[in-house]
Order: structure tokens, then sequence, then C-alpha cells
């Protein structure tokens, strides 16, 4: 009998306890940007995936940021401008991807 009692206990208390950590300074914006920060990082993931299964030279070189609009920004270093205009339209076809930002630098030859 201790033991149902015990468990029950332990039981319910599990089950309050996220009740307890609820405080009035939750915002639905606090949970809107939480959102958006997990739909930006799909995309930033998203758009390195396929940088890598296209196996660009450059593509470890470039880096990728997602704003919460969507707005993708390519920066880095590229091979050549074939492999820098590459890596943008791979960008541009991500689903999610309202625009991209071009930063990336041709890497000179020596």
């Amino acid at each position: 009998m201790n033991i149902k009692l015990a468990a029950i206990s332990i039981l319910a208390g599990a089950l309050v306890l996220p009740l307890a950590g609820h405080t009035a300074g939750d915002s639905d914006s606090d949970r809107l940007r939480a959102m958006a920060y997990v739909k930006d990082s799909i995309i930033t993931t998203k758009v390195k995936a396929k940088l890598a299964e296209e196996k660009l030279a450059s593509a470890v070189h470039i880096k990728v940021d997602t704003d919460n609009r969507g707005i993708v920004t390519l920066s880095g270093k590229a091979e050549s401008q074939k492999e820098a205009d590459m890596a943008v339209s791979i960008a541009r076809s991500v689903e999610g991807v309202v625009a991209v930002e071009n930063k990336i630098e041709i890497a000179s030859r020596k």
C-alpha cells in the first residue's frame, strides 16, 4: 500500500511540476521567437546539407546564417565565382528562403 501511495505521489508531483515552472512573464512573443529560431535553424541546416550534397569544394568555407524573416546570408570564401553563384542558387532553392544575401569572397589564387 505504501509503495502505491509513494508511486502516485511521485507521478502527481511530476505532472504538477511543469505548472509550477509557468510564470506570468511568459508571453506569446517569447514562444513565437523560439519557434522562429527553430525555423531559422531548420532553413540554415537545409542549406548547409544541400551545399554538402553538391560537393562544392568551397562548401566548408561558406558560412550560412538565416534571420527571422527567412533571409539567408552566405559569407566566407569560394574557390571561384562559379562556386559562389552555385551556392547562392542552392540556397534560393531551399523551402522557406525568402532571399539570399551573397557576401562570399572569391579566394585569390597564388
